[in-house]
């Protein structure tokens, strides 16, 4: 069950499990960790860049990076969790049958496995050809 809760205090109240406390905490900073993230991305690859100028060769230049891959990673890791967390409150407020409950959730857990390691695979493993 979500926490409706906006104070700490209050939260800790309606908490069932101290898990569900961690989750609302983590919704928390996980989403202004995410503003922070994603405005960095904006203002690198389109204010401080031309937006004529990002083809391929620009990512892979930058994508040939371990600190780009990093960053990248950590956008995809952080947006999937949050996400997928978000989902879950929406879940478990609207689906009444628990068996249907519990194998929506093994779906959406499964999909953004799928997808976590998708991104991740196409961020290590990719040979981007910069010499």
């Amino acid at each position: 069950m979500a926490i409706k809760s906006k104070r700490y205090e209050e939260a800790r109240l309606e908490a069932s499990t101290n898990l569900e406390l961690y989750w609302w905490v983590f919704m928390r900073i996980s989403g202004v960790v995410l503003v922070f993230l994603l405005i960095g991305h904006m203002w690198m690859n389109a204010v401080m860049t031309d937006l004529s100028s990002i083809n391929y060769d620009y990512v892979a230049k930058r994508l040939s990076q371990t600190t780009w891959k990093i960053y990248d990673l950590l956008i995809l890791a952080l947006g999937l969790l949050h996400g997928a967390n978000g989902l879950r409150y929406v879940l478990d407020d609207w689906i009444r049958n628990p068996a249907r409950r519990f194998w929506t959730k093994v779906v959406l857990y499964s999909l953004i496995a799928f997808l976590f390691f998708l991104g991740s695979l196409s961020l290590f493993n990719h040979d981007f050809g910069v010499n």
